[in-house]
């Protein structure tokens, strides 16, 4: 079973392309290998800066002869209709066989495929994936038709195996395949050739090429830890960085480097993003002072000097872009400090959303908005209002304008230098929090209020123009918007009926005002905007393993905008369901619930009151009397001090009871006295056990 090498070998492949490159090669190839009958036992793709490979280990030697037999027309059908089955076989009639059928006599095509060599299969296979390769941008270049990410050099195609190797005969735009590659451009530029894949990784290696994207990303990082380490400092981590740079080279020559002592005075974001938006350096930082005081860059080539002529060009370059951002700190710092309020005034003219108003007006609905749910989580109310008219002060700044990653981080430093309290510029930064599920949220009150301030109004106010999500398009953020809101609120365990009539939501759609496309009145529906955070709730709460339909039987309760309070119920009712008895009681409540509902029905009344013990027949039926009134007296105010596991526990006492009466009595008894009173009783235990959930929209 031989094996297959491929490499296309190319200009350099922009980094962010290559993983998903690599991935499109290997599924494609192997795909149409696969189709054309050529199995194979395991395969790999790697990039480089310059290269895709593929390596496909124990692939058939050819494809397997296939015969196919087509039933076709009648023996005495139209001559029409059997040169139409001759044109669809490929055959002449004398190479038909004529067999009985049910029908009569039919005419059978015998198709017979041979098996077709490997290198034709792969050759046919390799062209159409090259030709139709899906590039997110390509290009043409000199008289060919070929669309390449960069041009195209060479075209590596070889099948091997214990007799040696073969190159697979292919042409690609004047491109000939054949068994020849290069190494690094610089350090190793001279062809030469290679008889399989171990070979080729061999002499890539000794030709400066690091083939393995993993493995490169592995040398740079433990290179460049090593040295931080030796000097006492220690490197950012930064994966998405690291993940880049290792497609930027082929041949990684890690470099230290230090920075001007006139830039250390920065704050360590802003180098640490200057660093690598403009130059992908990675920071290097002392632990005892949390300051970035050095960079790593990593070079694509070994130097005599070892690297000094790099890490003095580096340096220029980087000095003068740390002199932007330091004139952009201390530029920004002396607006801070002379009148924060200058920034805010520009934002007055700074459209938000052109139905929504300017950034100005959205700052003073969300200060409005967390004054009022400062004291729910246990806010100074003036100095919240105070936080959220400062937090999005830094829009305006030059540092936020360059760097647009670092709003809030840096509203935080200004409203810092410009003497406020530490509290309300720590609001400035973690408003904008949670952005994501494992993202940090805040819990500082202050900060709580503003976050909380800010979603809402963007959740009332896309609502009220009825921009809202559809399928997977949610332009304006909204199903993380209310995500957050669920993380703000469960984590800091708030209190606050989100949709009462005086709740966050009423007060921010109030705050909003009438919007619509052509200036009429509409409000935001915040019924509708309950339903979508409970469907984001149970997103939300299935990833915490709670079912589906223990959300729905809590949600079906009242003050389901109240979200500390509608989890705590879920939780504690999740958990009895998973007991014996939780179970059990269940299928009791349902037992009951459908032979009064079907009573009910029948009947055409409502049997809610008036169950008497007095027309008790026996002691089982005397007993859940006594269970119920015993369970109310428990349950009552267990629910009122919110102990949802008190109240089912007590609710689970009424299992036995319940399991006895179904057992000794007859509720539809021919007396109609006994059964309106059984029928109460049955009423008695749906009532106690609705009181804590609903338990009717339970699966099983």
């Amino acid at each position: 079973m031989p094996d297959l090498l491929i490499e296309l070998l190319s200009e350099e492949i922009p980094a962010r392309m290559q993983a998903r490159a690599a991935a499109d090669l290997k599924a494609r190839v192997t795909d149409g290998l696969v189709e054309a009958g050529l199995t194979y036992a395991s395969a790999g793709a790697f990039a480089t800066p310059r290269r895709l490979t593929l390596s496909v280990e124990g692939l058939l030697a050819a494809s397997p002869a296939q015969v196919e037999e087509r039933k076709g027309p009648k023996t005495d059908a139209p001559e029409k209709a059997v040169e139409g089955f001759l044109r669809s076989t490929g055959l002449s009639k004398d190479q038909l066989e004529v067999r009985d059928d049910k029908k009569g006599q039919v005419y059978f095509a015998v198709i017979r495929k041979p098996g077709r060599p490997a290198a034709e299969i792969v050759a046919e296979v390799l062209e159409r994936v090259v030709r139709g390769f899906p590039w997110p941008k390509s290009m043409r270049w000199g008289a060919g038709e070929l669309r390449w990410v960069r041009p195209l050099h060479s075209i590596l195609c070889l099948l091997s195996d214990d007799a040696g190797a073969e190159v697979v005969p292919l042409e690609i735009d004047g491109i000939c395949a054949g068994a020849v590659t290069r190494g690094h451009r610089f350090m190793a530029p001279a062809a030469f050739s290679v008889t399989g894949f171990d070979d080729y990784t061999a002499k890539l290696k000794r030709a400066f090429v690091v083939l393995s994207a993993e493995e490169r990303a592995e040398h740079i990082w433990n290179d460049a830890t090593n040295r931080a380490f030796a000097l006492g400092l220690e490197v950012v981590e930064d994966r998405a960085l690291l993940a880049e740079v290792a497609g930027l080279v082929e041949w990684p020559v890690v470099l230290m480097g230090e920075i001007g002592e006139q830039f250390l005075s920065l704050p360590p974001e802003v180098l640490q993003t200057s660093m690598r938006e403009h130059q992908k350096f990675f920071s290097v930082r002392d632990p005892k002072t949390g300051r970035i005081v050095r960079f790593v860059t990593v070079a694509n080539r070994e130097t005599a000097d070892d690297g000094a002529t790099i890490l003095a060009g580096n340096r220029k370059v980087l000095s003068a872009r740390l002199s932007d951002a330091r004139f952009f700190w201390e530029n920004d710092l002396r607006v801070a400090n002379a009148d924060i309020g200058q920034w805010l005034a520009k934002l007055d003219s700074v459209t938000f959303h052109n139905r929504l108003g300017s950034q100005g007006e959205r700052i003073a609905r969300i200060a409005a908005l967390a004054r009022e749910i400062a004291p729910l989580v246990g806010a100074d109310a003036d100095m919240a209002e105070q936080a959220a008219r400062l937090a999005k002060a830094d829009l305006s700044s030059e540092m936020v304008y360059e760097f647009p990653e670092l709003q809030g981080l840096m509203g935080r430093y200004y409203i810092e230098a410009a003497g406020f309290p530490a509290e309300v510029a720590a609001a400035a930064q973690e408003h904008y929090s949670p952005l994501g599920p494992s993202d940090d949220v805040p819990t500082a009150p202050v900060s709580v209020a503003v976050a909380l301030a800010d979603k809402i109004d963007t959740l009332t106010g896309f609502w009220a123009i009825d921009e809202k999500p559809t399928g997977s398009r949610d332009p304006f953020a909204l199903r993380r918007a209310a995500l957050g809101v669920i993380r703000l609120v469960l984590e800091n365990q708030v209190r606050v009926e989100l949709n009462g009539s005086s709740g966050p939501f009423a007060s921010s759609a109030a705050l909003v005002g009438p919007r619509d496309a052509n200036g009429g009145e509409s409000t935001a529906d915040t019924n509708e905007l309950l339903a979508f955070l409970h469907d984001r709730l149970k997103v939300y709460l299935r990833d915490q393993n709670i079912p589906h339909d223990v959300i729905d039987a809590c949600l079906a309760m009242p003050g389901n905008d109240d979200i500390t309070l509608l989890v705590k119920r879920a939780e504690a009712l999740a958990v009895f369901l998973k007991t014996d008895d939780g179970e059990n009681l269940l299928q009791g409540f349902k037992r009951a619930n459908n032979i009064l509902t079907q009573a009910e029905t029948q009947d055409g009344v409502e049997y809610s009151f008036g169950a008497d013990v007095k027309f008790a027949e026996n002691e089982a039926e005397r007993a859940l009397f006594a269970a119920l009134d015993a369970a109310d007296a428990k349950i009552r105010p267990a629910m009122e001090r919110e102990d949802f596991a008190a109240a089912m526990a007590a609710m689970a006492e009424l299992r036995a009871p319940i399991d006895a009466f179904f057992e000794a009595v007859q509720v539809n008894a021919d007396s109609q006295v006994l059964r309106r009173n059984r029928l109460n009783l049955l009423s008695r235990i749906r009532t106690t056990c609705l009181g804590v959930a609903d338990l009717t929209r339970l699966e099983g």
